[in-house]
């Protein structure tokens, strides 16, 4: 069996950050928030990673992570740029990325290994890392057997504004049933609130489960992607920000009954960076994983 293959979406703006977080520095070592991930996953028994990443910041973005990983594990790039789509939908005003649907699609002609995907900026703990990473050995390259690892909406809350999360449904046998991609969720005077489909702010159980963009796929996924992401460019086409995100995708496989999610829930707190405001929270945590020995102080060395 091919050791499995860690994609990591970094193709993103920060616009609510006010920078490219995916490159910001949250040690004195310099360390990003993606270099645990990259630590996790070499410790966990990933063999290739591929970034997803955007031609403008490719020099800076390379400068950081090859020589980090040179002898430690197989490294590709792809980029997901505002003209990767079907001529008739170019549109030059554009400047936000189409979203994780489509840079998940982005990966199709390098991955070949069953793999998980990850976001930049978000840490997931090592226990997630290796649970998928058992399930992903033990997962036939050609099937559609699919996983998730699933945390608790409590646990991966900013107490600086709102945020994005999938609000998954799951059944008595820990299969996901569907995702509902939440645009908006925070705490308003205390309460837990999500804006409904009908742009409502209604309150949400802070034990649901939720996605944060943690997959484990086989290279099957990719049948169902193109198809939708056409549709939906049919639909948004007028739409300068309209995103196709990763959830679409796997409720079109869910829908299929071909295939199945298998739900693995992490107990462990998220963190990561939606505002600038969250940094220093990443940070203080950062250093309490190094300081009890979590890390090393240099990862890489």
């Amino acid at each position: 069996m091919d050791k499995p293959t860690l994609v990591i979406l970094a193709a993103g703006m920060g616009s609510r950050y006010g920078g490219l977080k995916q490159m910001d520095a949250f040690t004195p070592e310099g360390d990003t928030i993606i270099d645990f991930s990259l630590y996790d996953a070499i410790e966990a028994g990933f063999g290739k990673v591929v970034f997803v990443i955007r031609k403008s910041f490719e020099k800076e973005f390379k400068a950081i992570f090859n020589k980090k990983l040179e002898g430690k594990v197989e490294v590709a790039y792809v980029y997901q740029e505002l003209d990767n789509v079907p001529e008739p939908y170019k549109n030059p005003e554009r400047v936000k990325p189409w979203g994780t649907g489509h840079a998940l699609l982005m990966t199709k002609d390098v991955v070949k290994e069953n793999f998980a995907i990850i976001n930049a900026d978000d840490f997931y703990s090592r226990q997630a890392f290796i649970a998928i990473v058992e399930q992903l050995k033990n997962t036939a390259k050609d099937s559609y057997d699919f996983s998730m690892v699933a945390y608790s909406l409590k646990n991966t809350i900013s107490e600086n504004g709102y945020v994005s999360r999938g609000e998954c449904t799951v059944d008595k046998n820990g299969f996901l049933v569907d995702v509902t991609e939440r645009v908006r969720i925070e705490k308003i005077n205390g309460v837990l609130k999500c804006e409904n489909n009908d742009g409502q702010m209604v309150p949400i159980d802070e034990n649901t489960t939720v996605s944060m963009n943690f997959w484990g796929f086989t290279p099957k996924c990719f049948e169902f992607g193109d198809e939708l992401f056409l549709e939906f460019l049919e639909n948004n086409k007028e739409s300068l920000k309209a995103e196709f995100y990763l959830p679409s995708i796997v409720n079109k496989m869910l829908e299929s009954k071909k295939a199945s999610v298998k739900v693995l829930e992490s107990e462990s707190k998220w963190f990561g960076v939606t505002y600038s405001e969250d940094k220093e929270k990443v940070q203080k945590e950062i250093n309490k994983l190094k300081e009890n020995g979590v890390y090393p102080t240099k990862l890489w060395s």
